[in-house]
């Protein structure tokens, strides 16, 4: 049997999905974890091989806010594997997250208290920065370094006579009202990070018009409210020990929504329930969410997304165009680095 390969930009919730993959079937699976600080991504491998000696796990250096690293990436990629079947994008960046507390507390005592804990709703913004290639620091990593991946990598993920699945991790906090086709980078709003997960979930949508019919498909899934160093760097001065004292608190919420998944293990299971779909079966209008029940039962359930065809096609437009310029940008500099190179070369010789 061909082996298999699947990546993965790891987090904490995408170690979690590797631990239960391996759990599963060790033979067929080749994992390659790809990510941008490869001390932990050393750390992953040694845990997964200390539980799963056997199993085949490979490593890749990628920054998905680098334009030029995740090209270095995808060729690294094409030259060590013959196929791809699954390709899970959650690399995920909220920075100088600011929240507002006194509407935290505020929500505290209101109805709309469990809405505000899992989608952050009206309690958290953002101050957005600027990559070296000129793009927004959280757009660059959340989306356009996963679509400028997808296309370099569209030789192994398209095939005649068999599939393979893109599956994007978004949020609840996707919100059309942070998104605008007129800024797609969220340049002069506060809510980059929501801006970002919207145009995943609306990407995804395009990615199936264009690319189905080759045999890829897209889903997205949402973790749930997870905690994560993602969630804990919301609140980068809060103490430990005040996270610990939360935590009663957000078990008791939990009796009232399945959306408080709270740990890696129960965040991965919407992703570890569409690696045993057919991706021809699955919804491209629907979010596939992680739920956990008061009781601590894990399941997956497909809500429909706010999106819609038009508005994905033109981002999927703009995503193109930009594309193209970052392409041109990219020979512009390589043309210069060899030009210099050859001056310099000149230099020495004379």
């Amino acid at each position: 049997m061909a082996t298999v390969t699947y990546a993965f930009l790891c987090s904490g919730v995408g170690l979690a999905l590797c631990e239960r993959l391996l759990s599963q079937d060790t033979e067929r699976l080749r994992l390659c974890l790809a990510c941008r600080n490869m001390h932990r991504a050393q750390a992953a491998r040694s845990a997964l091989l200390a539980a799963h000696p056997t199993a085949q796990v490979d490593l890749l250096q990628m920054d998905t806010s680098s334009i030029f690293s995740v090209i270095r990436a995808a060729q690294e990629v094409r030259l060590r594997y013959d196929r791809l079947d699954y390709l899970y994008l959650n690399a995920g960046i909220m920075p100088n997250p600011q929240f507002d507390m006194k509407a935290f507390f505020k929500g505290l005592f209101s109805s709309n208290v469990i809405t505000m804990f899992a989608t952050a709703e009206g309690i958290l913004t953002q101050r957005d920065g600027v990559t070296p290639d000129g793009l927004g620091e959280i757009f660059a990593t959340n989306l356009f370094g996963h679509f400028l991946l997808v296309r370099e990598l569209e030789p192994m993920l398209c095939h005649a006579g068999r599939t393979s699945q893109l599956i994007w991790t978004s949020s609840s906090n996707a919100q059309r009202s942070a998104f605008s086709l007129e800024d797609i980078q969220h340049q002069t709003g506060t809510q980059p990070y929501s801006s970002s997960k919207y145009a995943s979930d609306l990407l995804s949508l395009a990615l199936n018009t264009h690319y189905n019919p080759q045999g890829l498909y897209s889903s997205v899934i949402c973790p749930g409210f997870v905690m994560t160093n993602l969630t804990y760097s919301i609140l980068p001065s809060f103490p430990a020990f005040l996270w610990t004292l939360l935590m009663p608190l957000f078990w008791l919420i939990r009796m009232f929504t399945n959306t408080f998944t709270l740990t890696p293990f129960n965040g991965a299971e919407a992703l570890f329930w569409l690696f045993k779909q057919k991706p021809e079966s699955l919804d491209p209008y629907a979010k596939y969410h992680s739920l956990t029940s008061g009781l601590g039962n894990n399941y997956t359930q497909p809500r429909k997304m706010d999106i819609d065809l038009g508005t994905s096609e033109s981002l999927y437009e703009k995503l193109l165009q930009l594309e193209s310029e970052v392409r041109r940008k990219v020979e512009e500099k390589k043309k210069e680095a060899q030009h210099a190179h050859r001056h310099l070369a000149g230099s020495v010789s004379s």
